[in-house]
């Protein structure tokens, strides 16, 4: 190639620079000012909303070592999410105590927080960013969603106004708010990387967590998670890691659910599940089974069981129908369903669209109530003094848990420093049987402990994995 050929391309190269070098420093200048823009925004959230964002200190109500707020399960099942256990241990002269955080959603109060903060707490003692420090009273709360709500007696106070987190778009970005280790008002920023998280978390399987990479540490437990609106769409609840800190996998409340437990335990200091009666294919709908049954997509909740008796049967619901649709929203899969219904009130009518032989059939039914269901029975006294709740193992708690539906029961929680922790038992583990009797469902399980009452012992036949062995609980 000739120099002058060389000369040309170059006086051609900068001729070109000439005429677009204005755009592309004004389309970098625009790039900066977006971002400060995004900056400024991400302030202005903060500003507003910590002042509403709150220490929560619980004093425990028995003496013994306490976990962080963070890590409220002190068993090996929920340390695969948590990682290892924060324990701090207390001088003797001192109450053991959790500690977190909790936001205020209105003038005169209230607070939401997590259920995992303060259970078990003897006093609850409230830390406002002005420095003041508030006792607040227990209103109530729902360990099967995680949420809490206290009170505090102040007026005018700032308070965060709750968004709609169905609104909320995977992508888009948050903020979380909270006292991570102790240290107030720390604000860290991500993005919302997943919706409708299940991962065997909560007493009662409630779950549909919003995933960020907001980053959230222990202490963060109860702290809002923001929209860049300013509104709280979400608890920060818990994190997945390996190591015990921020992994970038943090998980939060959707606080449309938050809100209904709130309006629930507010009015009458208890939540009251909602339920149709109806056993869903654990699997969902695959895509063999969508185009078994002649679906289009492999979308909705196919009905393997109606309960006796239950709005699902006087309805007239049966085994193989595919529920689509619910009040005219297309329902996506079996949490979704579940977590929608147990937050109507009983006596709420449904409208639904039912896949049956082929054919689009409308269905009208009244919601029940859960605790007037089969499913409700609660662990007896006896089985609470061993350090023991228990649950029915239906088609869902099996897929969640990877056990079989119908035997036994699964054991969904031990309490620390009980009779049944100390034996060794878990949550997770399925219980077969009790004093030499086979138990299939919560009922018998209470039934088949009623003669430890006299003999002070419970003979448990309890399986892990392929083995099973038995294992005696004295009372103390």
């Amino acid at each position: 190639m000739s120099t002058m050929s060389i000369n040309r391309r170059f006086v051609l190269l900068f001729a070109v620079l000439l005429i677009f070098a204005p755009a592309i420093f004004a389309a970098d200048e625009n790039g900066i000012e977006t971002l400060r823009k995004t900056s400024k925004a991400f302030s202005a959230v903060a500003a507003k909303a910590t002042p509403a964002v709150v220490s929560v200190q619980a004093e425990l109500a028995e003496r013994q070592q306490s976990i962080d707020s963070f890590s409220p399960f002190d068993n090996e099942f929920f340390e695969q999410f948590f990682g290892p256990r924060f324990r701090q241990r207390n001088a003797p002269q001192q109450k053991p105590e959790n500690r977190g955080s909790g936001f205020i959603i209105s003038a005169d109060g209230y607070i939401l927080t997590n259920n995992h903060v303060i259970a078990d707490a003897e006093k609850i003692t409230v830390k406002l960013k002005d420095g003041r420090e508030l006792t607040a009273k227990l209103i109530g709360t729902d360990p099967e969603s995680e949420v809490a709500v206290i009170k505090v007696e102040a007026k005018d106070l700032p308070f965060i106004e709750l968004g709609d987190s169905d609104d909320l778009e995977i992508g888009e970005w948050v903020i979380a708010i909270g006292n991570p280790f102790g240290l107030a008002e720390t604000v860290t920023v991500g993005v919302v990387s997943a919706k409708g998280r299940q991962i065997g978390l909560t007493e009662g399987g409630y779950e549909d967590f919003i995933q960020t990479d907001a980053a959230i540490n222990p202490g963060n437990s109860g702290g809002p998670l923001l929209n860049l609106d300013g509104k709280a769409i979400g608890i920060n609840t818990a994190i997945i890691t390996r190591s015990g800190g921020y992994m970038g996998i943090g998980l939060a409340i959707p606080v449309n659910m938050a809100k209904s437990v709130k309006d629930q335990i507010v009015s009458s200091g208890k939540v009251v599940r909602g339920y149709i009666g109806v056993t869903m294919n654990p699997e969902g709908i695959t895509p063999d089974l969508a185009e078994a049954f002649g679906l289009e997509k492999n979308t909705g909740v196919l009905i393997t069981d109606v309960e006796e008796d239950s709005p699902a049967s006087k309805a007239g619901l049966k085994r193989g129908d595919i529920i689509l649709k619910m009040n005219g929203k297309e329902v996506k899969d079996n949490q979704q369903l579940r977590n929608t219904v147990s937050l109507m009130a009983p006596g709420s009518e449904i409208d639904l669209l039912i896949f049956r032989d082929g054919k689009e059939v409308k269905v009208k039914l009244a919601v029940g109530s859960l605790s007037d269901s089969k499913l409700a029975a609660k662990t007896s006294d006896i089985g609470g003094k061993l350090g023991l709740a228990v649950r029915t193992i239906d088609a869902e708690a099996a897929k969640q848990y990877g056990v079989k539906a119908g035997e036994g029961v699964l054991l969904a929680e031990v309490k620390s420093n009980s009779p049944a922790e100390k034996a060794g038992l878990r949550a997770g583990m399925v219980i077969l049987g009790v004093n030499r009797a086979y138990v299939n469902s919560v009922a018998e399980f209470n039934d088949a402990l009623k003669e430890t009452a006299e003999t002070k012992k419970a003979v448990l036949l309890v399986q892990t994995g392929r083995f099973a062995q038995y294992v005696v609980l004295r009372l103390e």
